[in-house]
């Protein structure tokens, strides 16, 4: 990170948008606590923001329709000059970012696996047949029916005390969910396995904090970049590159998660599934930091060879559904 006595006498009041969850109020919090260490007097101010993903719980992420269901009213905040700077999970910040905004600082990135919360802690694979898995993500269910196509997947919606609620009254017999929101819940101990990242890979940024700002707001911005995490800055940039290469979004079963080694290489690793799980392309791609945006648009390619294209294309002419619950 970058040396905090540049700006640690900064006098400014910061305004922060967030989601109003649990989880979204202590992700901002991580936040907040890493500018509070650089930053000793600065004074914050948090701003819930109810965004479109938070007020339609009926109906299925993907049919929603509209730029990132959990980041357009935040998006609006910071161009009304309402808020200086919002917080994400960086899994919902669409790779294409409005013109006047900017990725400011990435980090806090928490295990990144997808995990399975079952009754009796039953694993995945040991799922009775029949039995229902629930999950908001196409890219989840699209790679799990690869491997169990004789299981039924459902839609669930609702923060994540909402989903665990759901499922202890009924709804599923599993549910598939991303660790780093039950890990940050501090509900690890619901977790019934953690999944390989070849098994399920995640989605590009999952478990990872974004802080979103004007371009233009040179004093934030000198604030954020000094809690920036320069390594998965550089994952991250990888996974992005690799999604907008194929041009996918957070409704299309696209997985990317890249990983940095001991001698400061990263690999990555890409996934692309049909909407039924019946076709799964996966590869991997070796690169540096420095590359990172290279690296992922490399592997795009690479996949794109392999019939990924096909696959996205096929996509796009389709609705992609799960079950009802």
């Amino acid at each position: 990170m970058s040396d905090k006595n540049n700006h640690s006498s900064v006098n400014k009041t910061v305004k922060i948008g967030t989601r109003e969850s649990k989880l979204a109020l202590l992700q901002t919090d991580m936040v907040v606590e890493e500018l509070a260490k650089n930053f000793p007097d600065l004074k914050v101010e948090v701003i819930h923001i109810t965004t479109g993903g938070d007020k339609v719980q009926d109906r299925p992420i993907a049919d929603l329709g509209t730029r990132g269901v959990f980041v357009k009213e935040l998006e609006e905040a910071l161009f009304d000059n309402r808020v200086d700077l919002v917080v994400h999970s960086l899994k919902d910040l669409p790779t294409d970012m409005p013109a006047g905004l900017t990725l400011a600082a990435v980090l806090n990135r928490s295990d990144s696996r997808d995990v399975v919360v079952s009754h009796d802690k039953t694993k995945f694979m040991d799922l009775k047949p029949g039995s229902k898995v629930a999950t908001s993500s196409r890219r989840r269910a699209a790679q799990l029916q690869n491997l169990r196509s004789d299981l039924q997947f459902i839609d669930v919606r609702g923060n994540i005390p909402t989903r665990l609620r759901k499922h202890d009254e009924g709804l599923c017999d599993a549910m598939i969910l991303a660790a780093a929101g039950l890990l940050r819940l501090d509900l690890a101990d619901r977790i019934t396995e953690y999944l390989d990242y070849d098994i399920s890979t995640p989605a590009a940024g999952q478990g990872a904090l974004a802080v979103e700002c004007r371009a233009d707001d040179t004093t934030v911005l000198s604030l954020v970049t000094a809690i920036e995490d320069p390594r998965v800055r550089a994952e991250i940039t990888a996974e992005r590159a690799f999604l907008e290469k194929l041009g996918g979004g957070c409704s299309v079963p696209i997985g990317a998660f890249a990983e940095t080694h001991d001698d400061g290489s990263i690999h990555l690793r890409g996934c692309v599934a049909s909407a039924d799980g019946l076709e799964v392309i996966r590869s991997t791609e070796d690169g540096v930091p420095e590359n990172a945006v290279a690296l992922g648009q490399s592997l795009a390619k690479k996949m794109l060879k392999l019939g990924a294209g096909n696959l996205l294309e096929h996509l796009r002419q389709i609705p992609i559904t799960i079950s009802p619950p």
